[in-house]
């Protein structure tokens, strides 16, 4: 069994299109081994895959590449270690993250800027339950590479913080042309929604974040805000905006 570092926290017909969803892109990541899977989620939303056959060890090392592994609770995070974990709140103090137990990234570990954490939810456009990059870092850990402030012996190179790669891309997508980002909604409902309010025209791809995280990727001459704004009575869903 492997278990994915996104969750289903939906309910009724909603959850059960998004796990046929999910059995579909698994099938698609290894549906040519000689496997069998199952898709269910566990009691904490997160996503896990029973896998069995020849292959399994290689499919579910090709699952947790893929989406990301929640590691087992006695297994623990290692320190020094880059791990996924799903965004589940924020406050002045930072980001708290769901790896399968709780981990705090403090505001001065994001590595994304000025402005309190809120703000930088704002500014990257960030919802609820994206999975996220992060360094885990316990007692007797460091990080001497987190844009130099910190050192061995720090009490910042303690802590966990933001992987370089989730930071390079959350600024990418400032770089592009735009975005709306949406969760509670499969890839497959998000398009339809553009569709149906007659935007086809004025994206470029919906990208998949994570099983229902997703991220409008708006066309040149597109307007975040006003797409978001027209699409919104559609979705119910949680959206911001990258611009």
């Amino acid at each position: 069994m492997v278990v994915l570092a996104t969750k289903c926290y939906v309910g009724g017909d909603a959850r059960e299109r998004a796990l046929d969803g999910m059995n579909s892109l698994v099938g698609n990541e290894v549906g040519d081994l000689d496997v069998d899977w199952q898709v269910g989620v566990r009691d904490d939303d997160f996503v896990q895959v029973d896998v069995t056959g020849e292959d399994a060890t290689v499919a579910r090392n090709v699952l947790a590449e893929t989406w990301g592994e929640i590691v087992a609770h006695d297994e623990g995070l290692q320190p020094g270690e880059e791990y996924v974990g799903t965004l589940e709140s924020w406050d002045a103090d930072g980001f708290v993250l769901d790896a399968g137990e709780e981990v705090q990234v403090p505001a001065d570990r994001l590595g994304l800027g000025v402005g309190s954490p809120e703000q930088v939810v704002e500014r990257f456009g960030l919802v609820q339950h994206l999975p996220m990059r992060f360094v885990y870092h316990g007692e007797g850990g460091s990080d001497a590479s987190d844009d130099g402030d910190a050192s061995d012996g720090d009490a910042d190179s303690e802590t966990p913080r933001l992987a370089d790669r989730e930071r390079d891309r959350l600024y990418e997508w400032q770089r592009g042309p735009g975005r709306v980002n949406v969760n509670s909604a499969t890839r497959g409902e998000v398009r339809a929604t553009v569709n149906r309010a007659g935007h086809a025209r004025d994206i470029v791809t919906v990208e998949r974040l994570g099983l229902l995280e997703q991220s409008i990727v708006c066309g040149e001459g597109t307007d975040p805000p006003g797409l978001l704004a027209a699409i919104g009575g559609y979705l119910p869903a949680e959206m911001r905006c990258v611009v």
